[in-house]
């Protein structure tokens, strides 16, 4: 209290109110202050820390799936500092837990700091970069270059490739179309060429323009594009879209000219719609370098090979085998007895067996290392196909393939992007409330057709879906409930009959059981090799969705002139056709005053006094009118026929 300052003896005097004030109370020594000299070793914290962020003064770069331990190292402030910003947004976390891209932007914004996002690939790359970019470093060796075929359907790219590889892929094919991408490694075995030994990875990619996907994936991760254009055929729609693909790709662009043993071969009118195309021959002046060439009779093929490698020696491909392996997946696949197969090819450093890689959101230790002809490998180097086995799922199709140290950061950011894929599909789930209801009420005309999919590999099931949501109409549209990977399986058929759903079988058998379980549950299985019928099929089913149309037919007039009354039979109308015809199967209609007064069936029709199916022009005839004695001389009969027409898809 106020005023109770120690006395000049070192007591502290007594409290005037209460009783006995005025007595000692004690030894002195225990009233003594305690005050040491010197300046005081804990002073107050005077400043206040400030509640609002601090400036942007820094920039940092973060993973997806970053964990708050390594945002907060990055950052060089304590985690609990980060954990304590995510309470303050209602989020509770620790520090092993995989952070949101957008969440840790916004923490790294209240710390002072701009965070870039790039994702774990980006990350892995850079920091191989410096190894990469230097050009005269020691480890940097020459890899072969990877070439993508690309052209038209029926252009030969299949069988130009198989020319130079001396094998035959195109019989085992259905339909003599390439339905998946692959990668082959071809070497030259001539003495007699400046290119003995050396290597050179082929990509073929189908044709068909529902494998535009696939075509664009194959030329993000190739050196070199040979566009195959058929001498006799000449520039098509798909030619043209492969150019534009390796143009967007910025790769250069070789032409092999084939088929110029045909005899209708025009191989200088090819060259002229390419140099208009923007592609001008280096016989003409221009910059692409054109070969006429031959699957069928070899011709010139050693000279393809050789500016293969020639334009590709201008690129100084160079890569380091001793880095970390990365590449691309170009086609996965389910195998019953190795499970999930990834045909990958490396484009830098080495994949060996008993690596741990990240493929998209799958992970795995690699099992085992096939080349392009099956047989087994112990590693795998720059520019070399090869398929991959102890994947722990499916991975997609153009996923990148990194190779990992931390098991766990692997671990943590397959996690990450499983969870994001998910919450993807679940946005996408369309969702009934207030605001779309009435849309979907006006929307109640669209018919859907839903289907499961089923492919051997995950390339054709995204094309399947790709092609199949694009014969959607403001009619009618196809609904994919599931797609897969694999033989179709009862699980399948289940989903199927839940769903009231066609299953497509895209180069796959169902299962026995998968079989007899859609005998009985009544599931339609369609099993198809070609693209092209899986696109028709779908028209016709989905055409039979729709309702269908009714189209009239005027058959022809009649006039009513006398009326009869048979007993038992009814009024009999005796008619004189005056154009066209009545026919006993017909409708009819009555019109009187050229109104309508009853529509109905002709019940009998009589020529005199025989049972007629047909009465034409200028004739007479007696007509019994089914349900309808009321027919007045005077009255027209039209007879008419009312076809049913399936409803077109197109709107």
């Amino acid at each position: 209290m106020p005023g109770r300052a120690f006395t000049p003896e070192g007591r502290r005097p007594p409290h005037p109110t209460r009783p006995g004030a005025g007595r000692p109370s004690g030894p002195a020594r225990r009233h003594e202050p305690r005050v040491k000299e010197g300046p005081l070793k804990y002073q107050p914290k005077l400043t206040e820390t400030p509640s609002g962020p601090l400036p942007i003064d820094r920039e940092i770069t973060i993973s997806e799936g970053i964990s708050v331990k390594d945002l907060s190292e990055r950052l060089q402030v304590r985690a609990k500092d980060v954990i304590r910003k995510l309470l303050d947004r209602g989020l509770m976390s620790t520090v092993n837990q995989s952070l949101d891209t957008e969440i840790a932007t916004q923490i790294a914004r209240e710390f002072g700091a701009e965070a870039k996002v790039v994702s774990f690939e980006e990350e892995a790359l850079k920091e191989l970069e410096p190894a990469i970019v230097q050009q005269e470093s020691a480890k940097l060796q020459p890899r072969p270059p990877v070439v993508t075929i690309m052209g038209h359907v029926d252009h030969g790219k299949t069988s130009l490739l198989d020319a130079i590889r001396e094998t035959n892929v195109a019989a085992g094919e259905a339909g003599g179309i390439t339905q998946h991408i692959g990668a082959y490694s071809v070497e030259i075995n001539d003495r007699e060429s400046p290119a003995f030994g050396r290597r050179i990875v082929f990509i073929d990619t189908p044709g068909h323009e529902a494998f535009t996907r696939m075509r664009a994936r194959g030329a993000k991760v190739t050196d070199l594009v040979v566009l195959v254009v058929a001498a006799d055929d000449g520039v098509m729609p798909q030619t043209l879209e492969a150019i534009d693909h390796a143009q967007a790709a910025k790769v250069p662009i070789l032409v092999a000219v084939n088929k110029i043993d045909k005899p209708g071969a025009q191989p200088d009118r090819v060259k002229k719609q390419l140099s208009d195309r923007g592609l001008m021959p280096e016989a003409w002046g221009g910059q692409t370098v054109m070969v006429d060439v031959s699957a069928k009779t070899k011709a010139n093929l050693k000279l393809l090979l050789e500016m293969i490698l020639l334009v590709s020696d201008m690129q100084n491909l160079r890569a380091d085998p001793e880095q970390p392996g990365q590449g691309t997946v170009l086609e996965a696949e389910l195998d019953r007895g190795r499970g999930p197969v990834a045909h990958a090819l490396l484009q830098s450093g080495t994949l060996k067996v008993g690596d741990t890689i990240i493929a998209g959101a799958v992970m795995g230790k690699i099992r085992a290392l096939f080349d392009d002809r099956g047989r087994p490998v112990a590693a795998a180097g720059p520019s070399m196909p090869v398929e991959i086995l102890g994947l722990e799922g499916l991975p997609d199709a153009g996923d990148r393939i990194v190779m990992v140290q931390d098991r766990f950061k692997a671990k943590q950011i397959v996690l990450y992007r499983g969870q994001k894929a998910r919450e993807h599909a679940l946005a996408h789930t369309p969702r009934l409330n207030l605001e779309n209801l009435s849309q979907q009420m006006a929307e109640g005309e669209v018919k859907e057709l839903p289907l499961v999919i089923k492919a051997d590999v995950q390339g054709s099931v995204e094309v399947l879906v790709d092609t199949l949501n694009r014969l959607a109409t403001a009619k009618v549209k196809p609904v994919i409930i599931h797609s897969g990977v694999g033989a179709i399986t009862e699980s399948d058929v289940l989903l199927a009959s839940a769903s009231n759903a066609i299953i497509i079988g895209f180069n796959v058998r169902p299962e026995r059981k998968a079989t007899e379980l859609a005998e009985q549950e009544k599931v339609d299985i369609r099993l198809h090799s070609i693209i092209y019928e899986v696109t028709e099929e779908m028209n016709k089913a989905m055409a039979g969705l729709l309702e269908p149309i009714f189209k009239e037919t005027v058959l022809g007039r009649a006039e009513v002139r006398e009326t009869f009354r048979i007993p038992k039979v009814g009024a009999i109308a005796g008619c004189y056709v005056r154009e066209g015809k009545l026919t006993r199967d017909a409708q009819v209609r009555i019109l009187r005053d050229h109104v309508v007064i009853y529509t109905s069936k002709i019940a009998s029709l009589r020529h005199f006094k025989q049972d007629v199916t047909e009465i034409r022009s200028n004739m007479e005839c007696g007509v019994s009118i089914a349900n309808f004695s009321d027919v007045k001389a005077g009255d027209v009969l039209e007879s008419f026929m009312v076809e049913k027409i399936t409803a077109p898809v197109q709107a």
